[in-house]
């Protein structure tokens, strides 16, 4: 079979590797749709997953349909559509037996995910475990697999901030593969007001066609419309999906007292925390990890009924490497996606 393999930094190959066979509490995966993402293109050029053997397949966001089962395995069946979870941890403390494998206490070294340090996606076919696995019905597997990071990355986000009420603003930093998906989990779940930020005329647009309610160019006024939208308070909750030191530094002059910093992104930016003085007081400071296995069936129910709706665009398995150039130029609009 086919796998896109990452050998060493800035050198990853579709090559042609043994069918994988499930073990005990496994099943064997045919991948309809695996997206590519920024975590790929650091890992890639060695600026994360040093410690990680290699080579392995690239490939953390993942729909598939199930083939056969191993040992031990009651479900999904053969033929059913899944998503797959995926964060790895050590499969058995509280937290991942809660299906929150993002925050285990005891996460191994040696990965950090599927396709981040083990075997993912980028391949015709994926064994993992049977727990990992969600259903995802009818949904489309190009539209249905930035489900598992892109936008479970950004509900994560925003479930880790204080819960927004009508009247409040929250302001979106990039609104990009992520960026797209937080606005709309944004308009579904909350009543705020949604401000997006953005260098790039294409992403303020993607931003406006998701549904923010102003849109802002990054070089611009950002804290006048801020402050106008707000009636002079500021942000409630400043998601950057960015994080890079302008974003980080200008995310911080959005807050509001009592107001939520949600640092996404992977920018190399900081944030300079004293008392007193460099952040409004009671500010909540967070860093999310990924995601929960709930939040993904949650987002499931979201798109199934239509609340949600991923922008993409979509590359055969062999066209892997124009996919990676693409993304590093800022050339894909929302997601990139990788069809077997």
């Amino acid at each position: 079979m086919r796998a896109y393999r990452l050998y060493a930094p800035h050198d990853a190959r579709l090559v042609e590797i043994d069918e994988p066979e499930p073990g005990l509490g496994e099943v064997l995966l045919r991948v309809l749709a695996a997206g590519v993402c920024h975590s790929d293109l650091n890992v890639h050029d060695g600026l994360a997953g040093a410690a990680w053997d290699l080579p392995y397949t690239l490939g953390h966001e993942v729909c598939a349909e199930v083939v056969a089962q191993g040992p031990g395995v009651s479900g999904p069946a053969p033929g059913e559509r899944v998503l797959v979870h995926g964060p790895l941890g050590c499969g058995s403390c509280r937290r991942c037996a809660a299906g929150d494998e993002n925050i285990c206490v005891r996460r191994p070294s040696t990965a950090f995910g599927i396709g981040l340090g083990t075997d993912g996606g980028m391949a015709d076919l994926l064994v993992t475990d049977a727990r990992r696995l969600v259903p995802a019905g009818a949904l489309d597997p190009v539209a249905a697999a930035p489900l598992t990071d892109a936008a479970l990355t950004s509900m994560h986000a925003v479930s880790s901030c204080r819960p927004p009420v009508e009247g409040d603003t929250v302001v979106v930093v990039g609104a990009g593969g992520l960026g797209h998906l937080a606005i709309q989990i944004l308009r579904a779940l909350t009543a705020a007001t949604v401000v997006a930020v953005d260098v790039r005329p294409e992403a303020r647009e993607l931003a406006a066609d998701c549904g923010a309610h102003h849109v802002a160019d990054a070089g611009a006024d950002v804290d006048r419309i801020v402050r106008k939208v707000s009636g002079g308070r500021g942000a409630d909750a400043v998601l950057d999906f960015v994080v890079t030191p302008p974003t980080v530094e200008m995310s911080a002059s959005l807050l509001s007292t009592a107001a939520d910093l949600v640092l996404v992104g992977s920018g190399g930016g900081e944030v300079r925390i004293s008392k007193p003085g460099t952040l409004p007081p009671d500010t909540r400071v967070s860093v999310p990890s990924w995601g929960t296995r709930d939040e993904l069936a949650r987002l499931v129910a979201l798109a199934q009924g239509g609340d949600i709706a991923t922008e993409t665009t979509a590359f055969p398995l062999d066209a892997a490497d124009t996919a990676f150039a693409e993304l590093r130029r800022g050339g894909v609009r929302g997601r990139a996606v990788l069809v077997p």
